[in-house]
């Protein structure tokens, strides 16, 4: 399905304890050694004294099980990447560059192929709910600004209704004096006319062992329905949740040695590398290939002739599968 990625394999860890501030339960991530650490100096940045001016983006970790839906503000995102992680489940992260809703979440902890995913943005904020202990420095090293409830208390709060840790939202404005714009979006992505060709294609589901994304075509609205675990998704307002453009994305996922408390191995995500992709946008699919060389860069998509195949305008869905 896609090429194997030339990332060399590295040691990773798992992240199985949140913030001590969240009073959720523990929700695992992983770290891989050597990847974020730059050299720079730690760039965590605590905000006791309000929200910080910024440049970038602001990345949100975000809830994807059934007891955390509908999930709050994701509609507002410019980019929703969606990756496996422990027990076959999902996780999203939700990327605000043109406006910032006043609530998102549920809000959940890091992963470690989070911080290579950021690697693309400029000292992006990333908000989220903790990491395991180990992995934390390399959070602190890694070129961006976290934000947990630890360091940024005033900034998320405990939803009623429903449970810990499905309950734990952020206030994007105690955090960021507005939302920086599209040229933060640094993803490598084209937008424009839609190319030639391409195949018809009423609705995709990308499977993970225990999640499955469908987006389903309207029309209507010109943009795709997104069902998540075969329930059709919708915003805390009650309507369906949409895309413009949906990547599905072929990487290495490998299988760390480190686990949670159940014994579920960490996933890890590769990002850096090449491989296939289809990307699906007015109701068509293409198939293309999809490359980033580097971490600092973003990533592109080719088509059988060499050039970029452009996205709609709008929001967009990257689901990353199993090559």
């Amino acid at each position: 399905m896609g090429t194997r990625q030339g990332a060399p394999t590295r040691r990773t860890v798992l992240a199985a304890a949140l913030a001590a501030t969240v009073t959720s339960s523990a929700a695992a991530g992983c770290t891989r050694h050597g990847t974020t650490d730059d050299g720079r100096a730690p760039q965590g940045t605590s905000t006791p004294n309000g929200p910080h001016a910024t440049g970038s983006v602001l990345a949100v970790k975000i809830d994807n099980v059934a007891a955390a839906r509908p999930q709050t503000g994701l509609e507002s995102a410019d980019v929703v990447y969606a990756e496996q992680v422990e027990g076959g489940l999902s996780r999203l992260m939700a990327v605000y560059a043109t406006r910032l809703p006043e609530v998102i979440g549920p809000v959940r902890s890091a992963r470690e192929s989070d911080l290579e995913l950021l690697r693309q943005f400029d000292r992006p904020t990333l908000a989220f709910s903790g990491a395991q202990k180990k992995l934390l420095p390399l959070i602190g090293r890694a070129p961006l600004r976290a934000e947990s409830p630890e360091q940024a208390s005033a900034a998320y709060f405990r939803g009623s209704g429903r449970p810990a840790p499905h309950n734990l939202y952020l206030r994007p404005a105690r955090l960021m004096d507005g939302a920086p714009g599209r040229a933060a979006l640094t993803t490598g992505f084209h937008y424009g006319p839609a190319p030639a060709g391409g195949t018809a294609t009423a609705a995709r589901t990308v499977r993970y062992p225990a999640a499955r994304f469908t987006f389903t075509w309207s029309a209507g609205p010109g943009r795709w329905l997104v069902s998540l675990d075969g329930t059709p998704d919708r915003t805390t307002a009650g309507e369906r949740l949409t895309a413009a453009t949906v990547v599905v994305q072929y990487v290495r996922v490998t299988t760390s040695r480190y686990h949670d408390v159940l014994g579920n191995y960490t996933p890890y995500t590769e990002t850096v590398g090449s491989g296939k992709a289809d990307v699906l946008r007015d109701g068509r699919s293409f198939e293309t290939t999809w490359s980033r060389p580097a971490a600092t860069g973003g990533t592109t998509f080719t088509g059988a002739d060499g050039s970029p195949v452009k996205f709609a305008d709008g929001p967009v869905w990257v689901v990353f599968a199993k090559a």
